[in-house]
């Protein structure tokens, strides 16, 4: 996923795909352990999708802050 898209998404639809990409992770963790995965940069994608999503919300929780 894409910061430009990220960022268009509502504070609401921030935290689902948040959850959403959480779960993802621990599934994919999962297959590596089990030695299921194909792909094992699905492990680094996720990851940094979770990162790119919490540095959007904290950039909004910042200016919110800034506005008070």
């Amino acid at each position: 996923m894409k910061v430009k898209d990220i960022r268009q998404l509502s504070d609401e639809e921030l935290d689902s795909e948040l959850d959403r990409v959480r779960r993802h992770l621990f599934d994919v963790r999962t297959q590596a352990v089990t030695e299921k995965l194909e792909d094992p940069s699905m492990l680094t994608k996720a990851r940094r999708d979770i990162a790119r999503i919490m540095t959007v919300m904290r950039e909004r929780k910042i200016k919110a802050e800034a506005r008070s």
